[in-house]
């Protein structure tokens, strides 16, 4: 069984420290075996060697499908009428979805912790508040440029770059448009712009960052630590040379067939 001090000295052993803020994405079962205390313990873990830690804490189920849209948004109008019955209206305390995984969650229910208000992308974060305030509607991927602007980095336990959030945020910097969706609040229907694209071709960036990433064990997860600001520069020059990189590779994929059919016309 792993323990607190486990984890503290993998984290110090990869390098983490209180001079450099992080954003975590996580799975729990990647370990192979039981954390005594789950995932208070691996949040307490992170927040004793780095103080500062962030991660997305998404709100799928306030999404709705309205009638119809602006052309070219990688949505069929008209198709969410059971999704829509479903649909819940976005507080504060949402629990966040649960393909976040567990640790996001954990940390958004911390005393000190500190979460935006998107209706869809929020984030939560400790000791981080300034980097949380930056988000907006318009911009609601502010906050990974905040952390890049802390030197912070990006922090993969058990999960591969299809999990990083933050690779979104360099599309954004390339210039590669995001899509609008609609959620429900207690204040109506708000329009949520900047949506972002399929993250599944993701793990290709994997090679371009080599020289950059700091890998480490505990048990049987990999742990990947990447310099956020470097991640940036380097997905945003993969996608500078080429519009098309990084698309995921399913036979129907409606946000990147979008990008593959805006690309040609």
């Amino acid at each position: 069984m792993l323990t607190f001090r486990d984890l503290v000295q993998a984290f110090r052993g990869l390098g983490l420290s209180p001079q450099r803020p992080v954003i975590v994405h996580a799975s729990l079962s990647s370990f192979g075996e039981d954390i005594r205390g789950g995932a208070e313990t691996l949040l307490g873990a992170l927040l004793t060697v780095s103080g500062r830690v962030m991660a997305p804490t998404f709100t799928y189920k306030t999404m709705l499908i309205p009638e119809a849209g602006p052309e070219n948004n990688a949505l069929t109008y008209g198709a969410g009428k059971d999704l829509n019955q479903m649909a819940e209206f976005f507080f504060p305390d949402m629990p966040a979805d649960p393909l976040m995984g567990v640790l996001a969650e954990t940390l958004r229910r911390h005393p000190q912790a500190k979460r935006s208000m998107h209706p869809i992308l929020s984030f939560a974060g400790i000791g981080l508040d300034e980097v949380i305030s930056a988000q907006t509607l318009a911009e609601p991927l502010a906050s990974i440029g905040a952390l890049a602007a802390l030197d912070g980095e990006v922090v993969l336990i058990g999960v591969n770059h299809t999990a990083n959030t933050s690779i979104h945020y360099a599309e954004s910097l390339a210039g590669r448009q995001g899509f609008v969706r609609w959620a429900l609040t207690p204040k109506g229907v708000w329009e949520c712009p900047a949506f972002p694209g399929c993250s599944d071709g993701f793990d290709a960036v994997a090679p371009y960052l080599e020289d950059v990433v700091r890998r480490g064990r505990i048990a049987q997860s990999e742990v990947q630590v990447i310099p956020l600001a470097s991640l940036l520069e380097r997905v945003r020059g993969i996608l500078e040379d080429d519009p098309l990189a990084l698309l995921c590779a399913r036979v129907e994929c409606e946000r990147c067939d979008t990008y593959r059919r805006l690309a040609v016309a």
